[in-house]
């Protein structure tokens, strides 16, 4: 079975908020033939991003999804545009040298500054609104996480974190659950699916091509010899000079090589009923909030006073039967005054985790590139990561080495034992949680 058709309905988005909140447009099928200089599989983040790059400076760029533009978790993560990487810098110092950290610093805000100038260039409206609350759920942790402020104004002149004490938090979120955390004046939060939309609008004015209900059923190389790739559909092909792999959790086996980089999880999501005044009296100031256990909460106000809402995981294949019973358990252990709320949209989605939480950037195969792994960091990564391979496909190396220079730590077994070893560690962590 594959995650692309295990819980969802062909060519159908999931049935979010989301989806119900943003008018999308359909792509036709794949249906012929046809030569281009770059074939991109995958229609998110990554994939658009490229496809955007690597058009407006002259290439034919064909892009492929086997559902919908935006239909994995591009289009329905929850929306949080943070700033870094998922490992703090003081951890990448150690990994990688101060050189390097400051090098990833700089890309991650590149990241943000750089939706932020897709969407005024091409006019995508992405309901951006500022601030993400950090939030300690231990107070042994609330001295470090204040730490780690200063250390990024100090090291890194980054002056938007803002410390709090466990009585400032609880200004701006109403829960008993947290004794303080920090505040990140430079991360925002946006509407997900729009952002998605929005770049496919500006790829294909362009030029790129973009064909939707267009699985990839294998990629076939060097056949005939010195003819690049042929990336096949069951109703057409592409014939290519390079191939992009930008389908992140959804790759399956396409590229088996990949998999021992990356691993797919499940993460789930509700928004509840509009809830009136109490919805801003759970976050006065609209910031979203994600908190410090390692299965993470993660949560934010969307059309205005309903409560979006994240929480839990699994590692099969399939969703639990009933996401909305399972995630509101989460959300009453945060919100207890939710207890009569209603839940009006419940989804999942599969994103790709890495063994050390840092993306992966690699070529599997010669004039093949692959980007994933974004650990829940990819709504500001992603579009950064293909920009990167599109800028090295034109000649600009320096951000696509310093990306594909994180280093990578392969999970272990092989491809049918991985999500049970992970299950039973993840499980390990979520225990530690309860501590």
């Amino acid at each position: 079975m594959k995650l692309l058709h295990a819980n969802d309905r062909r060519g159908e988005h999931a049935s979010s908020w989301y989806q119900a909140s943003c008018a999308t447009e359909s792509r036709p099928a794949l249906e012929q033939n046809v030569h281009a200089d770059v074939c991109i599989i995958g229609a998110g983040y990554t994939g658009l991003s490229a496809a955007c790059e690597l058009a407006v400076t002259g290439h034919s760029v064909v892009v492929l999804d086997a559902h919908r533009i935006g239909w994995g978790a591009s289009g329905r993560n929850g929306g949080q545009l943070g700033s870094g990487f998922n490992k703090d810098q003081r951890a990448l110092e150690q990994l990688m040298g101060k050189p390097a950290a400051h090098a990833l610093w700089q890309i991650a805000e590149e990241a943000k500054l750089h939706i932020r100038q897709l969407c005024e260039s091409h006019s995508i409206d992405i309901d951006c609104t500022p601030g993400i609350v950090y939030a300690q759920h231990r107070q042994r942790h609330v001295s470090d996480a204040h730490d780690y402020s200063r250390f990024l104004e100090r090291e890194y002149g980054y002056d938007q974190m803002e410390a709090l004490s466990r009585e400032r938090i609880r200004e701006l979120v109403a829960s008993d659950n947290y004794h303080g955390g920090v505040l990140d004046h430079g991360a925002a939060h946006v509407h997900p699916l729009k952002l998605a939309s929005g770049l496919a609008r500006a790829a294909e004015h362009s030029g790129a091509s973009i064909h939707e209900l267009s699985e990839v059923l294998r990629i076939d190389s060097g056949q005939p010899a010195g003819s690049g790739h042929r990336v096949v559909t069951a109703t057409g092909s592409v014939r290519c000079g390079k191939v992009i792999l930008a389908a992140n959790g959804y790759l399956d086996d396409l590229q088996p090589s990949l998999n021992k980089w990356s691993m797919p999880i499940n993460n789930f999501i509700v928004v509840t009923e509009k809830l009136g005044e109490r919805a801003r009296q759970l976050l006065p100031q609209d910031h979203a909030v994600a908190d410090s256990r390692f299965v993470v909460n993660y949560y934010r106000r969307v059309d205005d006073d309903r409560l979006l809402f994240g929480g839990g995981e699994n590692y099969t294949y399939r969703f639990p039967d009933s996401i909305a019973r399972s995630v509101r358990r989460a959300m009453l252990k945060v919100f207890p005054q939710l207890h009569d709320a209603t839940i009006e949209h419940a989804w999942g989605g599969t994103l790709a985790i890495t063994r050390n939480r840092l993306p992966f950037l690699r070529q599997p195969a010669p004039d093949i590139y692959a980007a994933g792994g974004y650990s829940g960091h990819g709504l500001a990564l992603a579009p950064m990561y293909g920009t990167a391979i599109a800028e090295h496909i034109n000649g600009q190396p320096e951000r696509y080495q310093q990306l594909s220079a994180l280093p990578a730590t392969a999970f272990p077994g092989g491809t049918a034992s991985r999500p049970a070893l992970l299950a039973l560690a993840m499980s390990g962590y979520s225990w530690l949680d309860r501590l």
